[in-house]
């Protein structure tokens, strides 16, 4: 892999990808970004299954290109002994495995957390699935859209008129591949540090989605129900929602009183400060609508641009609501490096998002063609049978 001037966290560190499509591979992305080496061990042939997902350029899925940047692929059949014990070759000098395969898969294929151990005592193993390795679900199948669905997400996303949706994007397999690599991160230093035995990381997508509903779980807990469905507006805080402008929405977020009597300022209805069906966050979430209407008879009167330019100037968070075309050709994104263009001129890649003293570590290589490395690493093509899938 290229080199980079600037200190990368995970150099030198050694990661066997056995993963597929998004939560594994999202997460050993994380993990290449930072400088680990990272080899992608996929199925003879065939290959991760997002390589066949579309969109494609040139032949190629940008899906897949997307979160296998930096990476280097290898082909091997778990099916085959000789493949299997160079393998347990590679394990001997890596650091981390990292496996989403349906629980008791890797038992099978004889690649589990217990086998591999006896090769490396030190080995750090994460495995992501849907509902973790020991549950009443744990043989279910699962898709992002049901760990939404069942987390309670789905729940609280949407409109009463509409009905639940899903979150936009597949907010289960990113984040379980987000906290995977948190988890591996914090489990490299343990063993610097103090625990120098092989570990083992159990990353449910269910259990991750949960985690993360700071607000409405602490609704439930403090009023016994479960949220439902509220649309763009905080089930809290209010005025906090998206508003009618002359052409368009914008988002208006007011969660202190000091914010509100600005805004009420910004509207010339000073007034409505002290108005006793507004003067708290309980009483204007009580009488939102009322609330709401007078906002948008003010706000439909400016356009999106000028209704955010006043807001901001006052101090008051607001925000046009922009598609992924326009925020990723945005001046923040320039700035951020929020794209980041590999040597081969190919598709941007979107990298992780983090500055380390200033810089950020990221990958710069495109992901790998299909068994791009087998000759780096000594894999013998003349076992490798041709159209070969993993068992799932």
């Amino acid at each position: 892999m290229s080199k980079q001037t600037h200190y990368q966290p995970l150099c030198g560190v050694r990661v066997l990808d056995l993963s597929r499509v998004l939560a594994g591979p999202y997460c050993t992305a994380m993990l290449a970004d930072l400088g680990a080496e990272v080899i992608k061990i996929e199925a003879p042939g065939h290959g991760d299954d997002s390589r066949h997902l579309g969109p494609f350029v040139k032949g190629e899925s940008v899906y897949y290109g997307l979160i296998n940047r930096g990476k280097r692929s290898i082909e091997l059949d778990f099916k085959c002994p000789e493949h299997r014990q160079h393998f347990y070759q590679l394990v001997e000098e890596a650091d981390v495995v990292v496996e989403n395969f349906r629980p008791s898969v890797t038992q099978r294929l004889g690649i589990d957390f217990d086998t591999l151990k006896k090769y490396n005592d030190r080995l750090i193993y994460a495995s992501i699935s849907g509902f973790g390795q020991h549950s009443p679900l744990a043989k279910h199948p699962a898709y992002d859209i049901v760990a939404q669905a069942m987390s309670g997400l789905m729940s609280v996303t949407g409109f009463a008129q509409s009905g639940p949706t899903r979150s936009g994007e597949s907010l289960g397999d990113v984040c379980a591949g987000i906290y995977a690599a948190w988890a591996v991160s914090s489990a490299l230093f343990a063993r610097e540090r103090h625990h120098p035995e092989a570990q083992y990381i159990d990353v449910a997508m269910l259990d991750v989605l949960v985690s993360m509903q700071v607000t409405g779980l602490s609704n439930l807990f403090a009023h016994g129900k479960a949220p439902g469905l509220i649309g763009n507006r905080h089930p809290v805080s209010t005025p906090f929602d998206t508003y009618r402008a002359a052409d368009g929405l914008v988002v208006i977020a007011v969660a202190s009183q000091r914010l509100y009597a600005r805004l009420c300022e910004c509207m010339g209805q000073p007034a409505l400060a002290t108005d006793s069906r507004f003067i708290d966050d309980i009483s204007r979430t009580r009488n939102e609508q009322q609330l709401k209407a007078a906002i948008e008879r003010w706000s439909m009167t400016f356009s999106v641009d000028d209704l955010c330019e006043l807001l901001l100037e006052a101090g008051v968070p607001a925000s046009p609501i922009h598609n992924l075309e326009q925020v990723t050709q945005s001046e923040h994104a320039q700035a951020r490096q929020l794209l980041i263009q590999p040597s081969d001129e190919s598709n941007p890649l979107v990298v992780q998002p983090v500055f380390f003293n200033g810089h950020k570590p990221h990958a710069i290589e495109r992901a790998p063609a299909l068994g791009e490395a087998n000759a780096l690493y000594g894999v013998d093509t003349h076992l490798l049978p041709t159209g070969a899938v993993h068992e799932l």
